[in-house]
């Protein structure tokens, strides 16, 4: 049987990834002044940053709709046996709900709710590819995912509260307050939402080695196999740091990713998480 893994651009795996596991992507939209784009293809975080530092106001993430999966899983089934796609959390956008919708047309297509973002739910898309390429069967693969789902640990250190401040994530007092007192907080996934973790303090670089530490040292729950580390425009210098901590854990795969649109456009340049799987 011929499976396709299909994601949403929220997954941010890397172009090399993406090759090297075969998996499709499915741009979500980033509205700006109007106009919708392609998140990875019509628009990249950096254009975001350049549009918020303008003082033109802040760029909105915005799902794709049922018509548009239904047209993307017709289209994939075309040279497929069967589809098993990713969405990002389901708390967090309306793409999993829109994804069921058009999926009830097939019978071979799954749609799994990773409870997740980013690499926590890239997480998922690789570990399905792989099994994949093992011959297991689609629907077992599925239900295994949204088993693994709730074993996905995704966290972010970011520098400033601008973003979600703007985004209307954060109050202007919490932000004015973490301002003045130079706070960098880790923002946590829990139960398929974003909340505010541990709050650091100093150079954004001690800060990351200290989460580093607090997400890893004396765990014994943690699934060596593969980490990501993920960022949105960290210095090479301090990604590369990071790496080698990380590796000092006892990792046999450490994946560097940057993170796209939907990631950055609410927390901002200079942000970096570690995502892992727990046993």
């Amino acid at each position: 049987m011929k499976i396709k893994i299909y994601s949403d651009s929220t997954c941010d795996l890397s172009a090399e990834l993406i090759e090297k596991y075969n998996i499709g992507i499915q741009p979500l939209f980033v509205e700006k002044e109007g106009e919708y784009y392609r998140d990875g293809v019509d628009i990249v975080p950096q254009d975001i940053y350049d549009y918020v530092g303008s003082g033109k106001g802040v760029c909105h993430t915005a799902a794709v709709n049922a018509a548009d999966y239904s047209s993307l899983f017709e289209e994939v089934l075309k040279e497929y046996d069967a589809l098993i796609y990713f969405n990002i959390s389901s708390e967090m956008s309306s793409c999993y709900q829109n994804a069921r919708l058009a999926a009830a047309e097939f019978e071979n297509v799954y749609v799994v709710d990773t409870r997740n973002l980013s690499t926590g739910s890239g997480l998922l898309v690789l570990a399905a590819a792989e099994r994949a390429a093992e011959g297991v069967p689609a629907a077992e693969i599925a239900a295994e995912m949204e088993e693994l789902a709730e074993k996905a640990e995704a966290s972010f250190v970011i520098d400033t509260l601008f973003y979600l401040q703007k985004g209307g994530r954060c109050s202007a007092l919490v932000a004015l307050g973490a301002n003045l007192l130079k706070l960098k907080p880790c923002i946590e996934v829990k139960d398929g939402a974003m909340g505010v973790g541990k709050k650091y303090r100093g150079k954004i670089e001690l800060c990351f080695e200290q989460y580093v530490k607090d997400r890893l040292e004396g765990r014994t729950d943690v699934d060596r196999h593969r980490i990501f580390v993920t960022h949105s425009g960290c210095k090479p210098e301090v990604v590369a740091h990071i790496k080698e901590l990380v590796a000092g854990y006892g990792f046999e795969e450490v994946l560097e990713t940057v993170a796209g649109c939907t990631v950055s456009n609410h927390c901002g340049p200079n942000t970096l998480g570690i995502l892992f799987l727990r046993k």
